[in-house]
């Protein structure tokens, strides 16, 4: 069964055993079981059901594998012929889930 969920602010396409990477969440730790209620569409063919923004009575539950963090962004401002530049860098918490469920 697949499944249109949205967590962390992001839309993703889902099946069970899947592992995403999304953004953090906050005050959890490896072997956390997480509940996402935003499913907006669930199932595939004929047994379809799109939500109207949110599937009714759905969720989908997912593991907590690992906290991390991602690789690193660097970025880089120039101003030509003004002596300008500068670099800095950036690493975003992520979280690693993965998809144990999905509950209709």
């Amino acid at each position: 069964m697949k499944a249109i969920i949205q967590t962390q602010g992001n839309q993703y396409t889902i099946k069970e055993g899947d592992v995403l990477f999304v953004n953090r969440y906050q005050d959890s730790v490896a072997g956390d079981t997480i509940v996402i209620d935003e499913v907006l569409m669930l199932g595939e063919g004929e047994n379809l059901k799109v939500g109207l923004p949110l599937v009714k009575g759905a969720s989908v539950s997912a593991k907590v594998l690992e906290n991390k963090r991602d690789k690193k962004v660097t970025i880089y401002k120039k101003k030509r012929r003004q002596g300008y530049a500068r670099k800095r860098g950036h690493r975003q918490e992520i979280s690693v889930i993965k998809i144990e469920s999905i509950n209709a």
